[in-house]
């Protein structure tokens, strides 16, 4: 009996977000291209110890079409080749301004300083804050400018292709996508200016300078590691309205290189997410009961009804009477059902944001790294390094 129910809390679980899912991907679509004029964009790019990406950023972000535009990067105290990479294409290039970022004051987190001081540096009326990890789409910065002012929101954010190449890139990274669009109920996002539906991609945001201004930008989220739900939550606190796009046309981003780059980037962002205090219990259990469980509770009654064959022997007429009189049969239909909910989001989305196959197919070990790593940022982490800077935890 135990392990029916079991089997129907799995299914119960998995439904949730599956459900959410289906009726999300219908409303997070990719912003279309203009039809008219935009305004004019300042294309901010944050920059420590990015020797190695800024560059090429640079490069795609030149390729922009159907806009005007300019590019401003902030040196934020780099001590590799940073700097000269963008000196050097600045020279070559009257689009490109090279900036120096001043002493990072106490309280703040690197990144929101750098993007607070890159927004006074600014010079049009449309702000772009990209990561110096991402490349633009030659339309991409077209189509997010217009998706900003057909969706008549002030801050709008979406999440590029996501480029993964190790093992725990391909298990962790797809499950933005998963957790956003399981789990945030789009609609009521687009109809309440309540913090609580906020959420956004701190590696793209496009703003107007005005909202921007009275918002108090970055500033409001000094301190925070993780501008991708705190920055959206400021603005809405503010009685402004964000919004989100399928931004995978638009732009690719490769956010980490290695296995101790993706689980101490995603333990970084953690605690303002679901290791807080008043998420990290109840996530874990929902997580568990939809994700994990319904892989458990198939197997188990595979298991089982495997030796209720090898108990009958050849007689199969006492195997159907056996499987009818017990709770396997019951059982094995609701894990089943339950693994189909819980894979429908992985795959689906497997294949309209070119995830990698195996993610999705190793899903339920994905789902328990993540888990771990959330936990560990709940219990253990008391600092945080990043670009050779350290935060409290």
């Amino acid at each position: 009996m135990i392990w029916t129910i079991l089997a129907g809390l799995s299914l119960l679980f998995a439904l949730i977000p599956a459900v959410l899912y289906a009726w999300n991907v219908r409303l997070y679509r990719s912003p279309s291209l203009p039809c008219k004029t935009l305004p004019p964009v300042s294309i901010l790019i944050p920059a420590r110890n990015e020797s190695l990406s800024i560059g090429p950023a640079i490069e795609a972000t030149l390729a922009t079409q159907r806009i005007d535009f300019e590019i401003v990067v902030l040196d934020d105290h780099s001590e590799d080749d940073t700097a000269a990479i963008v000196k050097r294409l600045a020279a070559s290039n009257g689009r490109i301004r090279l900036e120096k970022a001043p002493l990072l004051p106490p309280g703040w987190c690197g990144k929101q300083h750098a993007c607070f001081t890159l927004a006074k540096l600014a010079r049009h009326p449309v702000f772009c804050f990209i990561d110096a990890d991402v490349r633009l789409a030659p339309d991409g910065l077209a189509r997010m400018v217009n998706f900003l002012e057909t969706s008549q929101a002030d801050l709008v954010s979406g999440f590029p292709r996501q480029v993964t190449e190790t093992i725990l890139e391909w298990l962790l990274i797809p499950l933005i996508h998963f957790l956003l669009l399981g789990f945030l109920p789009i609609s009521r996002m687009r109809k309440s200016r309540k913090s609580a539906f906020s959420a956004g991609c701190g590696q793209l945001f496009v703003c107007t300078r005005e909202a921007y201004e009275k918002s108090g930008g970055h500033e409001q989220v000094k301190a925070s590691l993780h501008d991708g739900l705190t920055l959206p939550r400021a603005f809405r606190k503010q009685g402004f309205r964000t919004d989100l796009c399928d931004a995978t046309e638009v732009a690719d981003c490769r956010m980490y290189h290695s296995a101790r780059e993706v689980w101490f980037g995603l333990a970084k962002n953690a605690r303002e997410g679901l290791a807080s205090a008043k998420l990290i219990v109840p996530a874990t259990l929902m997580l568990l009961m939809g994700q994990v469980l319904p892989v458990a509770m198939l197997l188990h009654f595979i298991v089982h009804f495997a030796r209720l064959v090898a108990a009958a022997g050849p007689d199969f007429g006492s195997v159907i009477i056996a499987f009818e009189q017990s709770q396997i049969g019951a059982g094995l239909a609701l894990a089943s059902l339950a693994t189909l909910a819980m894979y429908y989001p992985r795959f689906e989305a497997a294949y309209r944001f070119r995830q990698p196959l195996i993610g999705a197919l190793l899903h339920p070990f994905g789902m328990v790294i993540l888990l771990m790593i959330q936990w560990y940022a709940a219990l253990f982490r008391r600092t945080t390094s990043w670009k050779g800077r350290t935060y409290p935890g």
